[in-house]
């Protein structure tokens, strides 16, 4: 169902007004929210640092939001990923909702966090600021891995922090911290499913920790399992899953730019597209039997074509633009049978022990085990578009259609189906196991005269990553199984000899007749597309605090040290996706086969993963200042924060961050000032060095003249880091005394990413050549007998972001008597500008910011209204997203429309919606150990918007919208 917009309205309007119009009321003196937002349910706003100075007092200038224990019981998630995700200020993280129509990208299943929609590659994500093992060879790391109930809190430092964390924060960290003092017993337990009875889930938790020798050994560990059953695929036909009407196959229908000419939009959006190029059981897509489709037992029938359309007889349709029509049969739609949300288990078990040699010195260890173990429906069957032929003497082939070839002088036709008669859909398994072991150490000493501190850690961490594919087809085979003739006795063979000796068993595709079990096992070897990863890394760091000294207005703070990392991976694919390289393609599990291409693989459907490895080593140092700059009655009080970080990667060389800011609260009761501008790095990951190698071969155009080249993909060693300057201002008023209970922010925020890096396809790389670019000269060669051109990345895009993050929260008590505290809080963020320019001949740089089919809305907010007493909570809260269009560049009109190009093509309409969603939860004390929950996520059952694509797509955009519908959870939390 979809809620009305008076009632969207109205919240918004009631949200605001609350939030920003403080009463002056009573309320008790808690920390002021100044620096920076907060998580939605957030019950007391505090000072976090977001800073290696851990001096008393400092305030940085950075924004950092803090989400503590109690936030994270309200959200009452089976997954903290997943509260964390919908803090406004992070935009395009990917979780077990996202990705579900992907076999290959490697991020299926993997819960990591991206800031400012910089993707998670320029986020970073520690524990207890400690670098964590990557679950993917980009190096983002796993959020589902980490341990959950032992998490007191969660820092987001919402700007650039690599001179204070190292490389890979151009957007940010999020650190996690854990309990490191816990004592006690508690436990969690959790079950929910959404309103279409799907998605059924449960969550145990249990934490223990108690203190030995007088207190001077401490011990706690916690165990967790939690099982998320997903929604399953409703297969083909576009009917939503489990009863979700929402699912209307939308798409793009895009006419050829050279009939623009006319004064009608290049793009419209549809809704129940058909795709003309194939039908569930098979459809002629061409020749004098076009528009012949094949039903139960075989039986052929005419095809009902959308838009009344009608086969030309040359592949096109009349009334239809390729390759969509609107309406008619819609049985062999395959984009509504995409998983909506991942199946995924959670396995975490943390321990943590530590030791204290004296009062001032103590040594500590932690491990940590997670296993997330994901499954997944891409799609359903193995559609083919239009690019399979079928011989009229066949003998799957009806007699009719062998007597309409022989009439119409044929004796083959094109032919495309979604192969729905595959018993079995595509399942994508991602399985990820993290072990990880850090030893350390932490204290104080005295040193000239001023105390300092101490603390370092050395840290291995290891990740594998297995990712099975189970009922996928091999192309060869599958090409060979369907193409059968006569054989001797009158039996049905394949046709290729070849392909008789291997075991070939011939398979009918033509209509809803049932696959031989001999012929699927044929195509779809039980042995599918397998990766195998091994991610390890290997850290030592130790960090040193103290105030050497003082001026007049207060001591200064510094805190230095170092850091020296390995990071290092290698891939292994299967020989059928990889090639011989991997292992003997003579193996009981993968039998030789003269069908297959031995030597580049790429033989799957989907999944075709292929070998790599390689390592890098990171050796750095930093330094940050603390200078407080004036404290007096009338002035108020500043501070001057500088940080430096020298980097050298074994790769790439030197290279420099740095951040300087200042805070100035103000004589003015409760104002704040800050402003920070910094230079952050992130360095080319594994996978960006060290790609996989592949040679194919493919066509470009040179200079006027078309050329067939190897297109050789590799990795690139000589990759620079990519370089932000990322500049942050606001201003706070924290609590007043006109109006105490009472704190906003408002920060502005500016990101520029240089030298951003991005890969190309071979044409683009040879007009890139043509146009001066020398660099990407070195890497083809289009004189000699062998030409060829390399993919590889290169630093040639750049990136801007602009916007503002804002906050409002009021705390008051009830008075008159009534029991408890109301706290009404309303929070922000607004991309007023996101561009990237790819650096690519012929494009022009495109704006992302206010694009609903990204990740970055013009605005993101959360609202929540909350009522807490000793014994009970309850909490009614908001998220919103704004609404947007398809794209910036886009020109959106009906009639008299310019004629439509390449960089501005024009559209119908370019308006998508935004989304409103509300949120309940609360929970009543039982007893001193007891309490009982409840959360229902999107209350009023909100439809995700349709999210267009040019082709056979998802259709959706959960990187935005809700796509699960409304969620039920109810739980029991114990404490000893």
């Amino acid at each position: 169902m979809h809620s009305p917009t008076l009632i969207h309205r109205a919240a918004l309007a009631a949200c605001a007004s609350l939030a920003l119009s403080a009463q002056a009321q009573t309320a008790p003196d808690t920390p002021p929210a100044s620096e920076g937002q907060e998580a939605s349910n957030v019950l007391s706003p505090v000072v976090v640092t977001g800073s290696r100075i851990n001096a008393k007092g400092f305030t940085q200038p950075t924004p950092t939001t803090r989400i503590d224990a109690v936030d994270m019981e309200k959200a009452a998630k089976p997954n903290l990923f997943n509260a964390l995700a919908e803090l406004p200020a992070l935009q395009g993280s990917t979780g077990r909702t996202t990705s579900t129509n992907s076999t290959s990208s490697g991020i299926q299943g993997l819960s990591s966090l991206s800031l400012r929609g910089l993707t998670p590659i320029r986020t970073l994500t520690l524990i207890d600021g400690q670098r964590v093992i990557g679950a993917n060879v980009t190096g983002v790391t796993d959020v589902s891995q980490f341990p959950q109930l032992l998490i007191k809190q969660v820092d987001v430092v919402t700007g650039g922090a690599s001179a204070s964390y190292g490389s890979d924060a151009v957007g940010g960290v999020v650190n996690f911290v854990t309990d490191k003092r816990f004592t006690g017993f508690k436990a969690n337990v959790e079950a929910g499913q959404t309103n279409y009875k799907d998605d059924k889930n449960a969550t145990l938790q249990a934490a223990w920790g108690r203190g030995f020798l007088d207190d001077r050994a401490h011990l706690s560990a916690s165990v967790e399992y939690s099982r998320e059953d997903g929604v399953p695929s409703p297969r083909f036909g576009g009917a939503g899953a489990n009863g979700r009407t929402w699912f209307k196959n939308p798409a793009f229908q895009v006419r050829p730019i050279g009939q623009t000419g006319d004064g009608k939009p290049q793009y419209s959006f549809i809704e129940n597209a058909q795709q003309f190029q194939y039908a569930k059981y098979g459809l002629i897509t061409n020749g004098p039997l076009q528009g012949t489709a094949f039903g139960k037992d075989g039986v052929p029938f005419k095809f009902n074509y959308g838009s009344n359309g009608v086969p030309t007889g040359t592949g096109a349709v009349t009334g239809c633009v390729t390759p969509f029509c609107v309406g008619g049969d819609l049985s062999g739609t395959v984009g509504g049978g995409t998983t909506l949300g991942m199946n995924m288990t959670r396995q975490v078990a943390y321990t943590r022990g530590s030791f204290e040699l004296n009062p001032d010195h103590e040594i500590f260890f932690t491990f940590n085990y997670g296993k997330v173990d994901s499954r997944f429906t891409p799609n359903p069957g193995a559609a083919k578009n239009d690019n399979l032929t079928i011989q009229c003497d066949n003998p799957f082939v009806p007699a009719s259609i062998q007597a309409l070839c022989a009439a119409n002088n044929i004796t083959s036709f094109k032919f495309g189906t979604a192969n729905a008669e595959f018993p079995k859909d595509i399942e994508v398994n991602p399985v990820r196991t993290q072990a990880r072991l850090v030893v350390g150490a932490n204290g104080k000493f005295d040193a000239f005269g001023t105390p300092w501190t101490y603390d370092a850690y050395a840290q291995h961490g290891q990740n594998t990553i297995d990712i099975r594919v189970a009922n996928m087809s091999l192309n060869p085979r599958y090409n060979a199984a369907i193409d059968a003739i006569r054989g001797p006795g009158g039996t049905i063979i394949c046709r290729n000899p070849a392909a008789v000796a291997a075991g070939c068993v011939p398979l009918n595709v033509l209509g809803d007749v049932p696959a031989d079990p001999a012929a699927m096992a044929y195509i779809e070897p039980a042995n599918g597309p397998h990766q195998h990863s091994r991610q390890r890394q290997t850290v030592a760091s130790f960090a040193v605090n103290g105030e050497p000294f003082s001026l007049w207005a207060g001591p200064v703070a510094v805190a230095f040290g170092a850091e020296a990392r390995k990071e290092q991976y290698y891939v292994t694919g299967d020989p059928y996706g990889n090639g011989v390289s991997a292992t003997s393609p003579n193996t009981p599990e993968y039998p030789a086969d003269p069908l297959l291409n031995t030597a580049i693989g790429n033989n799957w459907y989907a999944g075709n993963y292929h070998n790599a490895e390689g390592s890098y080593t990171v050796k750095e140092g930093f330094l940050e200042l603390n200078v407080p700059l004036f404290k007096s009655r009338d002035m108020g009080e500043a501070n001057f924060n500088i940080a430096g970080r020298h980097t050298r990667y074994s790769t790439s060389g030197g290279v420099n961050a740095w951040k300087v800011g200042s805070t100035w609260k103000t004589g003015i009761d409760g104002l704040r000032l800050r402003a920070v501008t910094s230079q952050d790095v992130r360095a080319p990951n594994l996978s960006e060095l060290f790609a996989a190698p592949l040679v194919v071969n493919n066509t470009v155009n040179y200079q006027g003249t078309t050329l067939t080249v190897q297109q050789r993909t590799i990795g690139n060693t000589r990759l620079r880091p990519e370089i932000a300057r990322n500049t942050t201002f606001g201003i706070v008023l924290a609590q007043p005394k006109w109006a105490p209970g009472f704190s906003a922010s408002v920060d502005y925020f500016d990101i520029k990413v240089n030298d951003v890096i991005s890969s190309l396809n071979a044409q683009q790389e040879v007009d890139l050549c043509v146009a001066g670019n020398q660099e990407i000269c070195a890497a083809m060669d289009l004189a000699s007998a062998t030409k060829f051109v390399t993919l590889q990345a290169f630093n040639l895009a750049s990136m801007r972001n602009k916007g503002f993050d804002m906050e409002g929260v009021y705390r008051f008590d009830l008075g008159m008597g009534l029991p408890g505290k109301i706290t009404l809080r309303a929070l922000a963020t607004h991309t007023r500008s996101f561009v990237t320019n790819s650096g690519v001949v012929g494009t022009i740089p495109s704006e992302a910011a206010g694009v609903n089919l990204g990740n970055t809305p013009k605005w993101k907010g959360q609202f929540s209204q909350a009522w807490d007493s000793d014994t009970a909570n309850f909490t009614l809260s908001q998220r919103w997203i704004s609404k947007g269009v398809y794209s910036n560049e886009y020109i959106e009109c009906q009639t008299n429309c310019p004629v439509s190009t390449v960089v501005h093509p024009t559209i119908l309409n370019n308006q998508m919606k935004g989304a409103f969603y509300w949120d309940i939860g609360g929970s009543y004390k039982v007893s001193k150990n007891l309490s009982l929950y409840f959360k229902i996520d999107n209350l009023t059952d909100v439809d995700p918007v349709a999210a267009p694509q040019t082709g056979t797509g998802y259709g959706i955009n959960p990187f935005l919208y809700d796509v699960l519908g409304r969620q039920y959870r109810v739980g029991a939390r114990m404490a000893f």
